[in-house]
């Protein structure tokens, strides 16, 4: 992956939605996904998605 490729509204989407499963999945608080989530909307790139679910298990996708 292009850590520096600007991302897409589609890709901040599918970010967030990875984030309700990890809440669902008891791996988040809700407090966490809403820091997360506001996050993921505000994110420029790809590296920055990354970021957010990077200590997640590939699993919830």
């Amino acid at each position: 992956m292009q850590r520096d490729v600007r991302a897409s509204d589609a890709e901040r989407e599918l970010t967030v939605e990875r984030l309700q499963r990890a809440v669902g999945n008891g791996r988040l608080s809700i407090e966490e996904f809403d820091d997360r989530a506001a996050r993921a909307y505000a994110a420029r790139t790809r590296g920055e998605l990354a970021d957010l679910t990077r200590d997640l298990p590939g699993s919830l996708w």
